[in-house]
């Protein structure tokens, strides 16, 4: 009598938690910055403070009000170069060299891969709004009066959206003409976006542009945080930049989620 035949057995799969799962991610984005994390911090700090000492050599007899515009305005700028620029170029290059597809081939839920990229450019970008504030106070001589619950939220909102909508770009573009893209959208928040001059010194219809772009109403947002009694905002900036922000991860997670 011939011994029955015992199949083997798999052995379970191991169930990883979200929570892990990101964690994992997260310690992965920042082992692919390394040892340029601390200099890309420090870069950010330094382009806080040049925009707000290097514009203010561009204005003549700079005037108190005119500064407080400038420095209220320089951390949008920072948050959108960020998020518009250094986000889509790291993602670029990404897709370029392969890693962007290994990162999609793992077995994760692929809104985590998001997450925590704007996690880590978030905890990036965030320092440099300090460091721009203190600069402002000390070259301008600033009185600031802090709305603590609009800046955050301000804040983060707007670096979320940027990182949302330069990860779409990045997503949805081939790497080249994106990383062309993000060079056109330096100068185009830097020199056409008011952001630290005033949207009166735009043509009418160029105006009407920057209602329904996300530079300016973030900009209103932060600036309303920065200096309460001197500046509000609106709750249509808020919608403006909820809007472009959930287009930006609609696009990102369509593009994370197709297959290969």
């Amino acid at each position: 009598m011939s011994e029955a035949t015992v199949a083997p057995t798999r052995p379970a799969p191991v169930q990883v938690s979200l929570w892990t799962s990101f964690v994992t991610l997260l310690r992965w984005q920042v082992a692919q910055i390394g040892a340029l994390l601390p200099l890309v911090v420090v870069i950010q700090a330094l382009l806080a403070a040049g925009i707000i000492i290097g514009f203010g050599f561009i204005i003549p007899d700079i005037d108190p009000g005119t500064a407080l515009f400038l420095s209220t305005g320089a951390p949008t700028v920072l948050l959108l170069t960020i998020g518009l620029v250094i986000v889509p170029q790291g993602v670029a290059r990404a897709r370029t060299d392969g890693t962007f597809n290994y990162m999609r081939s793992l077995p994760l839920a692929r809104p985590l891969l998001l997450a925590a990229d704007m996690t880590v450019w978030l905890l990036i970008a965030l320092p440099s709004v300090a460091v721009g504030v203190v600069v402002a106070w000390l070259r301008y001589d600033l009185t600031l009066s802090f709305d603590w619950p609009v800046l955050v939220a301000a804040s983060l909102l707007v670096t979320l959206m940027a990182t949302a909508v330069g990860y779409a770009i990045a997503v949805s573009m081939q790497p080249m003409l994106a990383q062309l893209l993000t060079q056109v959208l330096v100068f185009f928040v830097l020199l056409f976006s008011p952001i630290t001059f005033p949207g009166t010194q735009l043509p009418g219809w160029f105006q009407s542009v920057h209602d329904v772009l996300p530079a300016r109403p973030g900009a209103d947002l932060l600036r309303a945080g920065l200096a309460s009694d001197a500046f509000t905002a609106s709750g249509r900036d808020l919608l403006v930049l909820a809007v472009w922000c959930v287009l930006g991860i609609t696009v990102t997670l369509r593009a994370l989620v197709r297959r290969q």
